[in-house]
């Protein structure tokens, strides 16, 4: 094993601990709903309650930008991967279904958004992990059949039958 594929490896392994970290986070029973806390080795970005006191604050802006901003990370270092000749077929093989998996998620999540803004949601935020799908909704509470209505997208978009709802206000 040369020096590059070390590094490759290393990196690798740095961006699976920092995914399962954020997978942590975010599948967590959270005692304060309102609190989303990434962590990466550049910068800490805190989204917390305490910050819809001040002005311009909106969580779900917040939000949608910390997962557009570490998604195209993420799609530029499986292109980076995808694209090299020292790294071995079956590592680029794997960086690709990453890659395809990423960009699916992506659409779905955007896809659900949509649907459900249609539907007469004023703001949603969905987060698409493995086989589970969290959903934000700006409201106070939901009805049995808002809950269901929600429910019903994201199974008929995405195919996920897992599905976490959280209110933000």
């Amino acid at each position: 094993m040369n020096k590059k594929q070390a590094g490759v490896i290393l990196a690798l392994l740095a961006l699976i601990v920092c995914a399962g970290v954020l997978a942590a986070k975010v599948n967590s029973s959270m005692q304060d709903l309102g609190t989303v806390s990434i962590t990466d080795t550049d910068e800490v970005i805190n989204i917390n309650n305490s910050k819809q006191d001040e002005v311009g604050y909106d969580f779900f802006y917040e939000a949608k930008s910390v997962r557009d901003k570490k998604s195209s990370e993420t799609l530029e270092y499986l292109a980076e991967i995808i694209d090299s000749e020292k790294v071995s077929q079956m590592d680029r093989d794997t960086a690709a279904k990453q890659k395809i998996a990423l960009v699916m998620d992506q659409e779905n999540e955007t896809k659900i958004e949509l649907a459900l803004k249609g539907k007469g949601f004023e703001e949603i935020l969905c987060l698409i992990e493995n086989d589970k799908a969290r959903i934000f909704v700006k409201n106070s509470e939901l009805t049995d059949s808002q809950r269901k209505q929600i429910q019903e997208v994201v199974m008929s978009v995405a195919k996920i039958k897992n599905v976490e709802i959280e209110l933000k206000k």
